[in-house]
């Protein structure tokens, strides 16, 4: 089983919590920890064997550790998520080539689009795909309409699988901490649209991708994992783009791989990631 601990920082706790773990007769295999000094914050995943019981493995951690700390036991070992997505397919293909050969980590429940392309595509993998179109509506009307889609799942994860629509902060607020985005530069940088136009303009030297946690800051999310490929003056802006596809699929799939295994903590707008 999983432990994830996230809390104030004080002396003793890798002792305090390996002795909570041994008085129950298990055994640590692994254990990762991190220490924020300035923000005196303790972080840690442990893979623990023998725990018969995790709710009372979760509470006799809570009656040792710091006031107001998270502590979750055994989180849900495959996820459930719903992908949204609009035209491109490259990102939505590999997850659903996952899915099919169960290594994604995560089971697909539905897949949601803005656009019918990727209708088929899902079709073929005997997911069920939802249309919800954006135009001839408000934005709040449709948001509703995605909402009304996707909660019904109750999903752990909301993927955008290049989506490409801008979040309301109540869309946001409906799946806090849950919406991983993919965005085609290496963040902070081409932020907003066009990205590769930006860095063709540029001039850039590498171009990038970054999975990040969906917040109400467009594109300035905690960020999760990030891909580079170098490029040069010859690279026309097709072939930024083709390249970057390939920085997008994989930082995507990373970002996905280390959130469904409990690997990834939020705090400040930055990420914790065991790896």
């Amino acid at each position: 089983m999983v432990i994830v601990i996230h809390c104030k920082d004080e002396v003793g706790l890798v002792a305090t919590i390996s002795a909570v773990i041994a008085k129950a007769g298990c055994n640590i295999v692994s254990m990762r920890e991190h220490v924020d000094v300035e923000a005196n914050q303790f972080f840690a995943r442990l893979v623990v064997e023998n725990i018969t019981d995790s709710v009372a493995m979760e509470q006799n951690l809570l009656a040792v550790l710091p006031a107001n700390a998270v502590v979750n036991v055994n989180p849900q070992p495959e996820k459930n998520i719903v992908v949204l997505v609009t035209k491109e397919y490259h990102c939505l293909s590999d997850i659903l080539t996952r899915n099919h050969f169960k290594t994604l980590g995560a089971q697909v429940s539905c897949v949601v689009g803005n656009h019918p392309d990727l209708a088929n595509l899902c079709e073929r993998f005997h997911i069920p795909f939802k249309l919800v179109s954006h135009l001839d509506k408000s934005k709040e009307d449709f948001e509703q309409e995605l909402i009304a889609e996707i909660a019904p799942y109750k999903p752990d994860y909301v993927i955008l699988a290049k989506f490409m629509r801008i979040l309301s902060p109540n869309f946001i607020s409906k799946f806090p901490l849950k919406i991983i985005n993919i965005h085609h530069s290496f963040l902070p940088a081409f932020i907003g649209a066009n990205p590769y136009k930006q860095a063709y303009l540029r001039g850039v030297k590498i171009i990038g991708a970054t999975a990040h946690f969906v917040t109400n800051d467009l594109d300035e999310g905690p960020i999760i994992t990030q891909k580079i490929t170098p490029v040069n003056h010859s690279f026309s802006l097709k072939d930024l783009v083709r390249a970057g596809r390939e920085n997008e699929t994989s930082a995507l799939a990373k970002a996905m791989q280390l959130a469904f295994e409990d690997r990834v903590f939020v705090y400040d707008n930055k990420t914790v990631v065991f790896e």
